[in-house]
C-alpha cells in the first residue's frame, strides 16, 4: 500500500503537474514583472537613440550593449526559469556551453574582419575604384 491512498503508481491522469524536476513555474506577477522590465530595457535604449540623449556615439552604444545584456538576463529568469536548480542544472550547462560557442564565434569574427581590413591592397579601402 503506497503512502497517499489515491495515487497510483505508473499511471499519469494528464494532471501535468510533476514532470521528475524542480523547474520553477511562474505565476502572472512573475511575468508582469519579467514584461515590464523588459520594456523599461527597451525604451531606455530606444530614447538614448532617437532622443540623442547621450552626445557620444562610443558611450550610447556601451550603454545600450549593457542594457541588452541585462535584458537577456531578465528573459532567462523571467520567461525562460532558467537557474542552477531546474532541471538538475542541465540548463544552466547548455546556457555555458552556448556562451562559449557565441564568445568563439565572435572573437574569431572579429579577429578575421580586423585582418582582412588591415592586409587590404591599397586604394582599396577608400572606395577609390567606384
Amino acid at each position: 500500500m503506497s503512502a497517499h491512498p489515491h495515487s497510483h503508481a505508473g499511471q499519469d491522469h494528464g494532471h501535468g503537474h510533476d514532470h521528475g524536476h524542480d523547474a520553477p513555474h511562474s505565476t502572472r506577477g512573475g511575468y508582469i514583472t519579467g514584461f515590464l522590465l523588459s520594456v523599461v530595457l527597451t525604451a531606455i535604449p530606444f530614447g538614448i537613440v532617437m532622443g540623442g540623449w547621450i552626445a557620444d556615439t562610443r558611450v550610447a552604444v556601451a550603454i545600450c550593449a549593457a542594457l541588452a545584456m541585462v535584458q537577456i538576463v531578465v528573459h532567462m529568469i523571467y520567461f525562460l526559469h532558467m537557474n542552477s536548480k531546474s532541471e538538475q542544472g542541465w540548463t544552466l550547462m547548455a546556457l555555458v556551453f552556448t556562451i562559449i560557442i557565441i564568445v568563439i564565434a565572435l572573437a574569431g569574427s572579429l579577429w578575421v574582419m580586423y585582418n582582412m581590413n588591415l592586409n587590404m591592397m591599397p586604394g582599396m579601402a577608400s572606395g577609390a575604384g567606384m
